[in-house]
C-alpha cells in the first residue's frame, strides 16, 4: 500500500528540479536573481531603517529569510525580505523592546506560520473579503508615508511615538528643524525612480536613483559651503572586534541568539504573544497575496501550505543570524517574473547578489543619504496604496463594502492592522448575513383560484420559504405564519427552495409548528431539499409531531389537501381533534 505525506512538504523548488532543470533555465534565473537582488539592497536597507534598526539586519532578513522561504517554500516565484507592511507592526515592537524584541517576536511569528501551514490553513486568505485588504493595505501605506516625513524634510524629532496621531503631532512640533537640503534630495530621488522606468526597464531605478543622488550629495557637501545631509554613515556605526563601521559593516551575517545574552522568560513571551500574532497574521496575508498575484502572471499554482511553512521557517532562522520579520513581497516578486525567472534558485541567486554586495560595496552604503531613501519608501508607500483602485472600489461597491473599507482603514491607521482586520471580517460576515437575511423570502396563499397558480382547498394555506434558513433570517421567515387566520385548518409549508437550515432555524420552525399544533392545524412540510431532511431526520421531527407530515414536493402536499377534502369536507377540525385526542392518549 502507498503511503501519503500528510505534511506539507512539496516544495516549489523540488517541483522545480524534478520537472527538469537546464542551463537554459539557469542562466534566466541567474539574469533575474541579479536584477531582484540589486532591486532588493536599498529597500531592505530602508525598510529596516524605517523599522528602527540598523540598515544591515534588513539586508541579513533578505540573505537568509530569502533562501530559506526559497528552499522550502510553496511558490516558484516568491521573493522573499523586509517589506513596507511590516513597518507599522515592527516599529513599535523596536520603541517597547529594542532589537532582541524584535528578532525574538519575529521568530515566535514563524512558529505560529509553520502551524498554519500544518494545520493547512493556507487556503484560508480566500476569506478575507477585498475590501478589508484594500483598507488595511492603504492604511499601512499612510502610516508609511507619514513615517517617512522626519527625513524627507530632516526634521529633528527627540522621540517619535508609537501612536500614529502622536506622530503627526510630534512632526507638527519639529516643523522649526527642518532644513532646505533634505526636500531637494528626496525630490529628485523621486524624480528619478518615476522617470528612469519610463525611459528604460532594462536598469533597476531604486539602485541608480539612488546611487546617483548619492553621489551628487557627496559632491556638493564638499563643494558648497553650508550643503550637508544626513547619510547612513552619520546615523549608524557598528563596533566589532575593536573596528567601528560606518553605515553596515563589510561582513555576512553571524549566528547570535534572537533574545540577546539574557534569558528568554515566560513573561518575556507573554508580552510579545500580541506582536508575534499580528506579525504572523500580516505574513501569511502578504505572502499569499503575493504569491496568488504571481500565478496570476505566469499561469502557474502554488501550494498556500508549503508556502506558510517555507515563510514561517525563514522567520525561524533568520533572527538568529540578525534578521527581522519577513514575509514574500509583491514588488521583487513581481519584479522577478518580469526578468524571466523559472524557479525559486532565482530568489536563492538574489539572496546571495545581496550577500555578495555587502562584501564588496558596504563602505559606500555610508554615502546614502537618509533623505534619498526616504524617497524611495515614499513610492512604495504610493504604489502600496493602490490609490486608484480604492477610489474606483469606493465609487462602484455597494455602501456596505465601501464603509468596510473606510473602517479598516481609520482602524489601521489610528490603532494596527490586527484591530483593523479583526473588526473588519466581523463586519464584513455581519453584512454578508443581513444580504444573505434578505434573500430570504417567503409568501403566504390562500384561497383564491382566480390568483393563484395553485388551487387550494378551503381551509389550506400555502406558506412558502425561499432561501437558507439560518440565524439571521429564521425568525423573519417564519414570524408571517402568525398571521395565518383561524379559518385555516391545514398548513402547507414549502421548504423546497431552502438550500440549508442551521439549528436557530430548527429551533424557530419547531416553535412554530408547537404553536400550530396548540391551534388545531394540521401541517404538511413540502418538498425539503436533501441537507434540511437530514436536520429533521436527526431532530426526529415527524415521529416526534404528529399532526406533521412530509411531502416529496408542493404538488404532491396539495393532492393530499385535495383528497382529504373530498373525502371528508370536515376532515380539517377531525384531524386536529384527533392529533390531540392521541396527544393527551400518549
Amino acid at each position: 500500500m502507498r503511503l501519503t505525506n500528510p505534511l506539507p512538504i512539496a516544495t516549489a523548488l523540488r517541483r522545480s528540479l524534478r520537472a527538469g532543470y537546464d542551463a537554459k533555465a539557469l542562466r534566466a534565473d541567474a539574469l533575474a536573481g541579479l536584477v531582484v537582488g540589486i532591486v532588493a539592497l536599498p529597500l531592505s536597507m530602508a525598510l529596516a531603517i524605517a523599522v528602527g534598526v540598523a540598515p544591515q539586519y534588513g539586508l541579513y532578513t533578505a540573505i537568509v529569510g530569502g533562501s530559506i522561504a526559497a528552499i522550502t517554500g510553496g511558490s516558484k516565484f516568491q521573493v522573499t525580505g523586509p517589506t513596507a507592511a511590516f513597518v507599522v507592526i515592527l516599529a513599535p515592537i523596536v520603541g517597547r523592546h529594542g532589537l532582541y524584541g524584535l528578532l525574538t517576536a519575529g521568530l515566535m511569528a514563524g512558529v505560529i506560520l509553520v502551524a498554519l501551514g500544518l494545520a493547512r490553513l493556507g487556503r484560508l486568505i480566500t476569506y478575507i473579503p477585498h475590501p478589508v485588504t484594500t483598507g488595511f493595505t492603504a492604511g499601512i501605506a499612510t502610516v508609511i508615508a507619514t513615517l517617512q516625513l522626519k527625513d524627507v524634510f530632516g526634521l529633528r524629532v527627540a522621540h517619535m511615538p508609537d501612536e500614529y496621531l502622536e506622530r503627526v503631532a510630534a512632526l507638527w512640533h519639529a516643523r522649526g528643524t527642518a532644513s532646505w537640503q533634505e526636500p531637494i534630495v528626496a525630490a529628485v530621488t523621486l524624480a528619478l525612480l518615476l522617470v528612469i522606468p519610463r525611459w528604460t526597464r532594462r536598469v533597476p531605478a531604486p539602485l541608480v536613483a539612488i546611487a546617483f543622488v548619492s553621489l551628487v550629495a557627496w559632491v556638493l557637501g564638499r563643494w558648497v559651503p553650508g550643503f550637508h545631509t544626513d547619510t547612513i554613515g552619520d546615523r549608524f556605526h557598528v563596533a566589532l572586534d575593536g573596528r567601528v563601521f560606518a553605515g553596515i559593516p563589510p561582513l555576512p551575517p553571524r549566528p547570535m541568539l534572537p533574545w540577546g545574552t539574557g534569558h528568554l522568560g515566560l513573561q518575556a513571551l507573554r508580552q510579545l504573544a500580541s506582536s508575534a500574532f499580528a506579525i504572523a497574521m500580516l505574513g501569511a496575508i502578504e505572502s499569499l497575496l503575493s504569491a496568488v498575484i504571481a500565478d496570476g502572471m505566469t499561469g502557474k499554482r502554488h501550494d498556500p501550505n508549503a508556502e506558510l511553512v517555507g515563510q514561517g521557517l525563514a522567520n525561524i532562522v533568520a533572527p538568529f543570524f540578525g534578521g527581522i520579520a519577513a514575509t514574500g513581497a509583491l514588488a521583487r516578486t513581481a519584479t522577478n517574473v518580469r526578468s524571466g525567472a523559472q524557479s525559486p534558485i532565482a530568489a536563492l541567486i538574489h539572496s546571495a547578489v545581496v550577500l555578495l554586495s555587502i562584501l564588496l560595496f558596504a563602505p559606500l552604503v555610508a554615502f546614502v543619504p537618509m533623505a534619498s531613501l526616504a524617497g524611495l519608501l515614499l513610492l512604495v508607500a504610493w504604489n502600496m496604496s493602490e490609490v486608484r483602485h480604492a477610489i474606483h472600489t469606493i465609487r462602484v461597491a455597494p455602501k456596505s463594502d465601501v464603509f468596510v473599507l473606510a473602517a479598516c482603514f481609520v482602524l489601521t491607521v489610528v490603532f494596527d492592522m490586527v484591530v483593523a482586520v479583526s473588526a473588519g471580517v466581523m463586519m464584513a460576515a455581519l453584512l454578508f448575513m443581513r444580504r444573505m437575511a434578505e434573500l430570504t423570502q417567503t409568501r403566504i396563499l390562500r384561497e383564491s383560484p382566480e390568483q393563484q397558480s395553485h388551487t387550494l382547498p378551503r381551509g389550506v394555506a400555502l406558506y412558502e420559504i425561499d432561501g437558507p434558513l439560518f440565524f439571521g433570517a429564521a425568525q423573519n421567515a417564519v414570524s408571517s405564519l402568525e398571521a395565518i387566520g383561524a379559518d385555516v385548518r391545514l398548513l402547507i409549508l414549502g421548504l423546497g427552495h431552502v438550500p440549508v437550515i442551521d439549528a436557530t432555524g430548527l429551533v424557530a420552525l419547531e416553535s412554530v409548528l408547537d404553536r400550530l399544533r396548540s391551534a388545531r392545524v394540521f401541517v404538511i412540510i413540502a418538498g425539503p431539499l436533501p441537507e434540511p431532511r437530514a436536520v429533521f431526520e436527526r431532530a426526529g421531527l415527524e415521529s416526534r409531531m404528529s399532526h406533521v407530515l412530509f411531502a416529496r414536493s408542493t404538488e404532491q402536499a396539495l393532492q393530499i389537501a385535495r383528497d382529504l377534502s373530498l373525502l371528508n369536507p370536515g376532515w380539517t377540525e377531525m384531524s386536529a381533534v384527533a392529533v390531540e385526542n392521541r396527544n393527551v392518549g400518549a
